[in-house]
């Protein structure tokens, strides 16, 4: 059974292709709220992800200029595109999913996704995440935030950094499904978003959504 969709926003960060629960919650809600005034936060998924290769998680990070000891707000943290960190990527991602059952669903965007310069971090992030909420049919609104507030009132559920690389899999609600290297591994919970669109496909939209446990 579905969850029943709360009247409120919910306030979150713009993740790097964000983990699974992250996208999970947002069909619980009827607006996302986007936070783009907070002063940049080092050791997020901000600007990184997880994946699952063959002999366990990879981190794929995108560099910035000025390093992660940065003072900027994160609308204005740049990319640092003087590496090859997009080609780098989209190989990883191509070896650990390219037999998986749906990866030539994705493959066309993504290939050409990683064939943009973007300059800012948030803008590469916001892509993302509007490509995910077309793909995955989430109906919520997308808003941004128009100043830095500390601490909301109680109609805006705030889940910034609620994940983070050093507890995303610590949580209790393990939205589980089938993995690509399940069978040597044991299963590894609220990984990328890209994990469970290779493994699941279509099917990924039932999952995240009949998920009945909030955050």
């Amino acid at each position: 059974m579905k969850s029943e969709i709360m009247k409120y926003k919910i306030l979150i960060e713009n993740q790097y292709f964000g983990c699974v629960n992250y996208y999970s919650n947002l069909y619980k809600f009827s607006n996302i709220l986007i936070e783009q005034y907070e002063s940049w936060q080092k050791m997020s998924f901000r600007n990184r992800c997880v994946i699952l290769g063959a002999n366990g998680l990879i981190d794929l990070t995108v560099p910035l200029e000025n390093g992660r000891e940065q003072k900027k707000m994160i609308r204005d943290v740049k990319i640092d595109n003087h590496t090859l960190w997009q080609k780098q990527h989209w190989r990883s991602i191509s070896s650990c999913y390219g037999k998986s059952a749906f990866f030539e669903f994705y493959k066309d965007w993504l290939e050409s996704f990683y064939e943009k310069k973007f300059v800012y971090l948030f803008d590469m992030d916001l892509e993302i995440l509007f490509w995910l909420k077309s793909l995955l049919k989430i109906k919520a609104e997308i808003e941004m935030t128009d100043s830095f507030i500390k601490k909301y009132q109680e109609d805006i559920v705030d889940l910034r950094n609620k994940w983070l690389p050093k507890n995303f899999q610590s949580s209790p609600n393990k939205i589980c499904y089938n993995q690509v290297f399940e069978a040597k591994q044991a299963f590894q919970p609220n990984l990328s978003i890209l994990d469970i669109l290779f493994c699941e496909g279509p099917n990924a939209k039932n999952i995240l959504s009949d998920n009945n446990v909030v955050f």
